[in-house]
C-alpha cells in the first residue's frame, strides 16, 4: 500500500525513479507477507502496533535530531488525527483480510483505492471527473466481481475486509492532498505513525503474547520495510511523473502473487487472475485520464 504521490522536485530521472517504484512496491509486498506470517501466530493488534511502533522509532532516529519537536507542529491537527485514524483503519482492516484472504487476491481488492479515490473526489474536493475516469471506476468493481465470483472460495463476507481497507486508504489519500497544501510530507508522515503507535499501545496490552526471538526479529523486519517503502516511494516521485511511476506501483500485485505462491503455496486460479488484471487496467486508466493535459 502506497501513499499519495509527492510532487515531482528534482532533476527528471525516470528509469531511477522507476527503479524505485519497483523496490518500494516489493517492499509493500514483503510487508503484507510478513504481515500474513506473523498474524498465523499473534493478534492483529499486536501486529499492527508493533508495525507502527518500529516505523515511529525510526522516523524519530532520522528526523528528530534534524528538526526536533517542530516536526510535529500541524496547522491542522483535526485533519492530521483523522487522516491517521484512517490509516490505521486501513492497517487493522488490510491486516485481518490477510488472515482469512491469500495475498494476491487481498492486495488486489484493495487496490480499488485509486478509482474509490477518483469517485469520493467528487463528492469530497468538488473536483471533476471524465465519463472515461467513471468506466474506469466502474471497470474496477466488475474487477472485483470476478475476483469474488459466487461460488468461488473467495465469495466470503472476509472480503469486505480489504474493501473496506480500500475505502479508508481512499480518505487517508485525499486528506493527504488537503494536508500537503498547509504541512509537509514528514510533519504528515511522523504524526501519522505517532498518533497511530499511541492508539495501538493503549490496545495492545489486551491482546499481548510475548514473541519468540525470531517472531520479535521479524516484527523489526515488517517496520522496517514499511519505513523503507514509503521513502523509496517519495524519492521514486521526486525523480519521475506519477503518469508514468503508477502503472508501476500494480506490480505490488505481482510480487504479492509470488509470495503467496512460494512462502504460503497460493497461486490464483485463472478467474482470479482475470479479475486482476480488470482492476490494474482499470487503475492504469484512471491515472491516465487524471494526468494534466497540456494547454
Amino acid at each position: 500500500m502506497s501513499p499519495s504521490p509527492a510532487p515531482l522536485t528534482g532533476n527528471s530521472r525516470p528509469l531511477a525513479g522507476a527503479a524505485l517504484m519497483i523496490l518500494a512496491t516489493f517492499l509493500f509486498a514483503s510487508h503484507d507477507g510478513l504481515s500474513k506470517y506473523l498474524t498465523g501466530f499473534y493478534p492483529v493488534v499486536m501486529v499492527v502496533w508493533a508495525r507502527y511502533l518500529v516505523h515511529t522509532l525510526l522516523m524519530a532516529g532520522i528526523f528528530l535530531p534534524r528538526s526536533g519537536l517542530s516536526v510535529l507542529r500541524s496547522r491542522r491537527p483535526g485533519l492530521q488525527t483523522l487522516r491517521a485514524l484512517s490509516l490505521l483503519g486501513t492497517s487493522l482492516f488490510f491486516t485481518t483480510a490477510l488472515y482469512y484472504i491469500p495475498l494476491a487476491e487481498a492486495t488486489a481488492v484493495n487496490f480499488l483505492t485509486p478509482l474509490l479515490v477518483t469517485a469520493l473526489s467528487v463528492p469530497l474536493l468538488g473536483e471533476a471527473v471524465s465519463r472515461g475516469q467513471w468506466l474506469a471506476v466502474l471497470g474496477g468493481f466488475v474487477g472485483v466481481l470476478v475476483i469474488v465470483h459466487p461460488g468461488g472460495e473467495l465469495f466470503t463476507p472476509a472480503i469486505l475486509l480489504p474493501f473496506c481497507s480500500a475505502l479508508c486508504f481512499s480518505l487517508y489519500q485525499l486528506l493527504t492532498r488537503i494536508l500537503s497544501e498547509v504541512d509537509s510530507p514528514t510533519t504528515s508522515n511522523f504524526f501519522a505513525g505517532l498518533c497511530n503507535t499511541l492508539v495501538m499501545s493503549a490496545l495492545v496490552p489486551f491482546f499481548w503474547q510475548l514473541p519468540s526471538v525470531g517472531h520479535g526479529v521479524l516484527m523489526l523486519v515488517l517496520g522496517a520495510c514499511g519505513m523503507a517503502a514509503h521513502l523509496f516511494l517519495t524519492q521514486a516521485f521526486r525523480h519521475a511523473a506519477p503518469a508514468l511511476l503508477a502503472p508501476l506501483g500494480y506490480g505490488q500485485i505481482v510480487f504479492a502473487g509470488l509470495i503467496g505462491w512460494l512462502v504460503f503455496a497460493h497461486a490464483p486460479d485463472l478467474l482470479v487472475l482475470v479479475g486482476i488484471a480488470i482492476i490494474c487496467i482499470s487503475g492504469i486508466v484512471a491515472v491516465w485520464q487524471s494526468r494534466p493535459r497540456p494547454r
